[in-house]
């Protein structure tokens, strides 16, 4: 058992509190057939980062917004599949409201539509691909997520299961927690997760006047 404590906590959302993955995976796998590209190279690319990134990077030449549009409406649509991951409601009950927020490389509606299938409350702080100028692994949606919350990124732990995220949690100058939910642990490690554990059910969090204990069990 490690014990530590931190002003709040920072969660990215797919892979950490909701599993959408059959979802991304469907729609992705989609769009790469229909533009030539491999599907399973695509779902890789999409995975945890903004989906005008990924959209970018393959079509450089696309009319981006359009197609983003598009990627949007359909993962909107696709909802099955999508549900809550083991300890997730239960962590974010134990923690006040403005201890704790989301910082998602979805779109906003995107984000409120996922949040609402998995039963999850939306915070009213969070960060979304709408709310920066450079997603992840850049540190700006973290260090706008804590200062929303009325902290210093450095106060906080970012919670993350991809390397883009970890390494945006980083870079804004966290400590990161990294869920094996996505990928394998030396991906996480190597992006320099400080703990590697299963998923929020090895977190127990409680809240005093210094802000959060956490007790995490590998």
């Amino acid at each position: 058992m490690i014990e530590t404590r931190c002003s709040a906590l920072l969660f990215d959302m797919d892979g950490v509190l909701i599993d959408s993955t059959p979802a991304v995976a469907r729609v992705w796998s989609g769009w790469a057939v229909e533009h030539g590209f491999d599907p399973e190279k695509v779902v890789r690319m999409a995975h945890g980062r903004p989906s005008r990134t990924t959209i970018r990077d393959l079509l450089p030449n696309a009319e981006i917004e359009l197609e983003d549009r598009e990627v949007e409406r359909r993962e909107m649509e696709d909802l099955d599949g999508v549900i809550l991951l083991p300890g997730a409601r239960k962590l974010l009950s134990l923690l006040p409201p403005d201890r704790w927020t989301v910082a998602t490389s979805c779109t906003r509606p995107l984000a409120e539509v996922r949040l609402r299938a998995a039963g999850l409350p939306i915070p009213k702080a969070m960060v979304t691909s709408n709310d920066v100028r450079v997603g992840k692994p850049d540190p700006e949606p973290y260090l706008k997520a804590a200062a929303k919350l009325g902290f210093a990124a450095s106060d906080c732990i970012v919670v993350e299961d991809v390397p883009a995220g970890i390494r945006a949690g980083k870079a804004a100058g966290a400590r990161v927690i990294a869920f094996l939910t996505t990928m394998s642990r030396n991906d996480l490690q190597n992006a320099g997760a400080d703990w590697i554990l299963q998923n929020c059910s090895n977190i127990t969090a409680s809240n005093d006047n210094e802000g959060l204990r956490l007790s995490l069990s590998a």
